[in-house]
């Protein structure tokens, strides 16, 4: 099913590799004010290319690109590999170090009902345009969207635990995640990974809008063509895989901030009361306890207080008809259809359009953000089992927008991969 193939990535020169914590970065729908303010501050960051800044830009990340392979500030490598990709890490309240073993190959940027590349979750408009514009300015890949595929037997870990052993990066990044690159270049070693996932679907896992992005060049791009042939430059995206059944894997919940609504709290407890279970709490640092392995139960932050919010269970049948039971039980369903949807009068088709949805991971900036006011109230969530990922997945229908935070995030700026076809351009099928 999935078409991949090695890269001939673009990286950074190697009299920079003491430096590379200085010259990677967040993904840039992660990267934080603050951060980015350092970030801008290095000119060499890949930050410059990931998210650019100014009127125009798409129109600076193309001009940076030129500079930095005119300067040979990063450099192709001649040979196309599978680059092996590790993160150690540890989750807060754990001693164990846990390893995210996979590799960062390209795959063919299958549109949606090609059914080779399933979603899972909705996407947000804006931020699928501005990718649309960057890589249709630049050709230019800086951070691999994460896919899954389903292998019971792990039949590629042994040669990427071969590799790690001889690492092009080891370095720690800003989640304090330490992050280990290295390459395979064997051909015959490749040529295991292509066929392995020829017979696999792949479940997008983050990424969603860099993905959309690189279907539509690819669409793009193809209506332009007077002879397609299927082996363009343009039709592949580079991808951070890892095994679905791998027992490493993280998925942390994203919360809700809710902006700009003019309700007292008093008012909302009154039209929630409609829908919802309501207890109010003593303390704010309850709120994960109260909530965790409780179904369609979420905290509220309002004001100074804190409560547990529980769906009503028999208005679960009050759910638009048609959904799949995975789908209408999920807790992230609920809370869009009877809070967002029913409580503050955002239909579900135009949440992924609206602003007055933010999106944030940390507990404690949720609530910093509506002590100081600039969110009206926030909704805490748990965390969402793989099983479901992949039941929805599969069921063809989408969760809403940041249901997943499959932690840790990957890094920009370990390597880069060109859609320009001179740069692209490599005899592949010696790797069928």
């Amino acid at each position: 099913m999935a078409e991949i193939l090695p890269i001939k990535a673009w990286r950074y020169h190697e009299k920079f590799s003491r430096q590379m914590e200085d010259l990677t970065a967040p993904l840039f729908d992660v990267v934080s004010a603050s951060q980015r303010e350092a970030l801008y501050a290095n000119p060499l960051n890949s930050i410059h290319l990931s998210v650019p800044l100014g009127d125009d830009p798409a129109g600076a990340a193309k001009i940076t690109l030129a500079d930095w392979k005119t300067k040979s500030i990063i450099t192709q490598d001649q040979l196309p590999g599978i680059y092996v990709y590790y993160q150690y890490f540890r989750l807060p309240g754990e001693e164990k170090e846990i390893c995210r073993k996979g590799f960062i190959a390209q795959i063919k940027a299958y549109d949606w009902d090609e059914n080779v590349v399933l979603r899972h979750e909705n996407t947000i408009a804006k931020s699928v345009n501005d990718r649309v514009a960057l890589l249709k300015e630049t050709r230019f890949q800086s951070s691999a969207t994460h896919g899954l595929y389903e292998d019971e037997s792990h039949l590629l870990e042994s040669y990427m635990d071969k590799a790690i052993e001889d690492p092009i990066y080891d370095l720690e990044d800003y989640q304090g995640v330490r992050e280990v690159l290295a390459v395979i270049q064997d051909a015959a070693i490749i040529k295991r990974f292509v066929r392995l996932l020829k017979e696999k679907q792949i479940i997008l896992a983050d990424g969603h809008h860099r993905y959309e992005g690189a279907i539509a060049y690819r669409k793009d791009m193809m209506s332009q063509s007077v002879s397609y042939k299927g082996d363009e430059a343009y039709n592949f995206h580079m991808m951070y895989f890892t095994n679905a059944l791998d027992r490493n894997l993280r998925i942390l919940p994203t919360h809700r901030l809710l902006l700009n609504f003019d309700i007292k709290e008093s008012d909302l407890l009154e039209k929630l009361g409609a829908y919802f279970t309501i207890k109010k709490l003593n303390d704010v640092e309850e709120i994960e306890e109260l909530i965790l392995h409780k179904q369609w139960a979420f905290g509220l932050m309002i004001g100074d207080q804190a409560y547990k919010i529980r769906l009503i269970p028999e208005l679960i049948d009050m759910m638009p008809k048609g959904l799949p039971e995975v789908i209408r039980d999920l807790d992230l369903m609920v809370l869009h259809y009877f809070l967002i949807d029913k409580v503050l009068g955002i239909p579900l088709e135009a949440q992924r359009f609206s602003d007055q949805i933010e999106y944030e991971r940390n507990l404690r900036r949720c609530l910093n953000k509506v002590s100081a006011g600039n969110a009206s109230f926030a909704v805490i969530t748990r965390d969402i089992a793989m099983q479901q990922v992949l039941e929805v997945c599969k069921s063809g229908y989408t969760m809403p927008q940041k249901s997943t935070y499959f932690y840790p995030k990957t890094l920009s700026g370990l390597l880069f991969a060109s859609v320009d076809e001179e740069e692209f351009k490599f005899p592949y099928e010696m790797f069928q």
